[in-house]
């Protein structure tokens, strides 16, 4: 009669300990970085975006024609958000932090529909003839974009939301054709002097 051998497989060798410890390790560092915030807002940028927009103020306050004016801010929008990307990769850089990190891709894609909503609403002011009507849409949007892309960033970020959306309130009301002059004074106070101020706030506060 034959002879049935059982043969058993040898066990497993145990993961070494330190390999539990990298997975958990690794376990605790992308759960952090889904929840954390985003602390790679540019405090100096922001300052240096104030200070592009107060100079666009002044150049775009001696514009001859409504359509010079529109171009002069227009191309403070794209001059300050290059101005703003670097110095946020520049200060990711600078703290070893991953710039596309989770925090910042919820900050990003909550901050740039306003964004995206007052492009639009400009074209469409701007074919109606309703150039009073833009100083304060852009303010409040972008306060509006500030305020929720805020929420994943650092307590200041939000109140400089807030404080955008309140002067774009009262500039939307208290604008009209024919005070026209006082347009730059709106934008330069908002993206200029609010920039300023809550750049500085969140460079000695948060590094930069």
């Amino acid at each position: 009669m034959a002879q049935v051998h059982l043969f058993r497989k040898p066990p497993r060798e145990p993961l070494p300990m330190h390999a539990h410890a990298i997975d958990n390790l690794r376990y605790i560092r992308e759960t952090m970085e889904r929840a954390g915030s985003f602390t790679a807002v540019p405090g100096w940028g922001g300052v240096m975006m104030g200070v592009t927009a107060l100079a666009a103020a002044a150049f775009a306050s001696h514009a001859s024609t409504p359509a010079w004016w529109l171009a002069i801010w227009l191309g403070e929008g794209v001059l300050a958000i290059a101005v703003g990307v670097l110095a946020m990769w520049h200060k990711a850089l600078s703290a070893g932090l991953p710039f596309w990190s989770a925090p910042a891709r919820k900050f990003l894609f909550s901050f740039l529909p306003p964004l995206i909503a007052g492009a639009v609403l400009t074209l469409a002011l701007w074919r109606v003839g309703a150039v009073s009507a833009i100083p304060g849409t852009w303010l409040m949007l972008y306060g509006a974009g500030v305020i929720t892309g805020g929420t994943f960033s650092v307590p200041a970020i939000p109140v400089m939301g807030a404080c955008f959306l309140a002067e774009g309130a009262a500039a939307s009301f208290l604008l009209s054709n024919a005070s026209m002059m006082w347009a730059d004074v709106w934008l330069g106070a908002g993206f200029g002097g609010l920039h300023i101020l809550f750049g500085t706030i969140v460079a000695r506060r948060y590094g930069g």
